[in-house]
């Protein structure tokens, strides 16, 4: 296997259910062509992953001089992050939780 390149990009206001939906469909892809997918998708969360990718793309050319033609999408990732808790008064004095979920985003190229 070659050698890998990656990002991370931590604590994205975005849970990581709905990150991993759009991450399932440039897994394997191109790097380039993956961040032509993201540009054209409507989720928010394809911002994030595209930020990631392209940090990701960036790490390679600058620290390993790999072109960016040549990478792959390896390995891609969301993992859960904290969450934030807070409460909001509901009907007959109860409390009804309030919960703002994160996701931590893994990319891993390799040069093919």
């Amino acid at each position: 296997m070659s050698y890998l390149v990656q990002s991370k990009r931590k604590y994205v206001g975005i849970s990581a259910q709905k990150v991993r939906l759009v991450i399932d469909v440039i897994r394997g892809m191109p790097a380039l062509e993956a961040m032509d997918v993201l540009a054209h998708m409507p989720q928010a969360a394809a911002k994030e992953v595209r930020k990631a990718l392209q940090s990701a793309i960036a790490n390679a050319e600058e620290n390993e001089s790999m072109a960016p033609e040549d990478l792959w999408i390896a390995e891609i990732y969301a993992d859960e992050g904290p969450s934030t808790k807070r409460y909001r008064p509901g009907a007959r004095g109860r409390v009804k939780p309030i919960i703002r979920r994160s996701s931590h985003i893994t990319v891993k190229l390799e040069e093919r």
